[in-house]
């Protein structure tokens, strides 16, 4: 993509609106080199991900002798210790976002990223993963996310016209798909292959992520009217988002349906004892909703929705939640690919419209504290929710778990749209506030 330049009046990733809305030469150029690093960061970090979810459950099961629920919790424990950063650092995070020059601080977290990738290569390498070991540097990649999310998120509306965010933030979720589709396949195909090869895959497209992300024109972050001490700007970011009430219903529906209907940590379970597909399909199953996803977000990036987004993106969560409680019934490896596919496909097109409704609705200047709000939410949504379901499957089993979590979600989004009416009124991108 990156090495075939457009015509001149003709801009595939972003095309225009209206004349003034067309971005410019350098504006394009810039997105792509944005578009490749979040594609490769992505994919990376993923593949690891997947990596170290699968060796923690087999070391607890070969190395330690634990039974299946026993294993299961030890992934809930992966997915808290890596929120436990998060939970701490996120207020630091979007304030070094808004003070600091944004793409020196997406280096930076890859730069992180590129250390955890090589010190696990090397122990997988001479056979000494354990538990503590594994945690220890779970936790260490939320350091790098929690600071990577903001800023990335808070890049691409300097880069782009306003006009154009909604098909750009559709492109951005293309690469974030393509690459969640590549980076688990990849990484459980390379592991079965050769275990110590897939962090050396990592290195290198982390590597690459950082190269292209300093080929990006340096965004500087908007100079408040007012530098106030640090702490107190942190807080404003949460006072924000806490006293307008469209952000805090758009941002804690996501938090609360899929802390709940999360399935994700169950998947080595299911790949090695319920559907007995090895690292291999791990791989293939983390990969399926990121199917599902892309082609939605591909569907958005050449006819994004603007009419009824807040119903939408309700539905697409109710969706979620309910395609979940069939995958945790499904013992069909080819029915639960289809039911995860469907399930990212959801999950995309909420997405789709929470990022571009949160963008529009925050003022620049607040953008890296707000995303880091909106950033903790998922990952308090995702990795809590991993300790959610493993705690839930110690007791359940994971069957359970799965099924009476995607239940849940549902009941959640009717909750929500009752409690916050004004996602079920927000009619189109155009902000709700001002």
């Amino acid at each position: 993509m990156a090495t075939i330049p457009p015509p001149p009046s003709v801009d595939p990733v972003l095309p225009p609106d209206t004349p003034s809305s067309a971005p410019s030469p350098l504006a394009f150029t810039d997105y792509r080199y944005y578009w490749v690093a979040r594609f490769t960061a992505v994919m990376a970090t993923i593949a690891m991900v997947v990596v170290i979810g699968y060796q923690l459950y087999d070391t607890a099961r070969s190395d330690y002798g634990m039974t299946i629920r026993e294993a299961s919790f030890q992934l809930g424990l992966l997915g808290l210790v890596q929120f436990v950063p998060l939970a701490v650092l996120t207020p630091i995070a979007g304030w070094a976002a808004d003070r600091f020059e944004r793409r020196s601080v997406a280096i930076f977290s890859n730069l992180i990223d590129i250390s955890i990738a090589a010190m696990l290569g090397w122990f997988t390498w001479i056979g000494g993963l354990t538990l503590p070991l594994l945690f220890g540097l779970a936790a260490l990649h939320g350091v790098a996310r929690v600071f990577s999310g903001p800023a990335m998120s808070a890049i691409a509306p300097n880069i782009v016209p306003p006009a154009v965010l909604p098909r750009a933030i559709a492109m951005s979720s293309i690469a974030w798909q393509s690459a969640s589709v590549i980076g688990p396949a990849a990484g459980g195909l390379i592991y079965a292959a050769h275990p110590t090869s897939v962090y050396v895959f990592a290195v290198a497209s982390l590597a690459v992520s950082a190269f292209t992300l300093s080929r990006v024109r340096p965004v500087q972050p908007p100079p408040p009217e007012v530098r106030r001490h640090p702490l107190r700007e942190m807080i404003d970011g949460l006072h924000f988002v806490w006293t307008e009430r469209f952000l805090l219903g758009t941002i804690t529906l996501d938090l609360f349906a899929v802390l709940l209907a999360g399935a994700t940590a169950m998947l080595p379970v299911y790949a090695r004892d319920i559907l007995h597909v090895g690292s291999e399909g791990l791989g293939f199953l983390r990969a399926a909703p990121a199917v599902g996803a892309a082609l939605v977000a591909l569907g958005l990036a050449i006819r994004p929705i603007e009419r009824n987004v807040g119903v939408k993106m309700l539905w697409a969560v109710a969706v979620f939640g309910a395609v979940t409680v069939g995958f945790g019934l499904s013992n069909s490896f080819a029915l639960s690919l289809a039911l995860l596919v469907v399930m990212g496909a959801a999950d995309m097109f909420s997405v789709f419209v929470r990022g571009t409704l949160i963008q529009l609705n925050t003022p620049d200047h607040m953008r890296g504290r707000v995303s880091a709000a909106s950033g903790l939410a998922v990952s308090a949504s995702n990795e809590l929710g991993e300790m959610r379901a493993g705690a839930m499957a110690a007791v359940l089993g994971p069957i359970g778990a799965v099924v009476i979590g995607g239940a849940a979600a549902v009941g959640v989004t009717a909750l929500w749209s009752w409690l916050f009416p004004e996602l079920r009124r927000a009619r189109t991108f155009e902000p709700q506030f001002q």
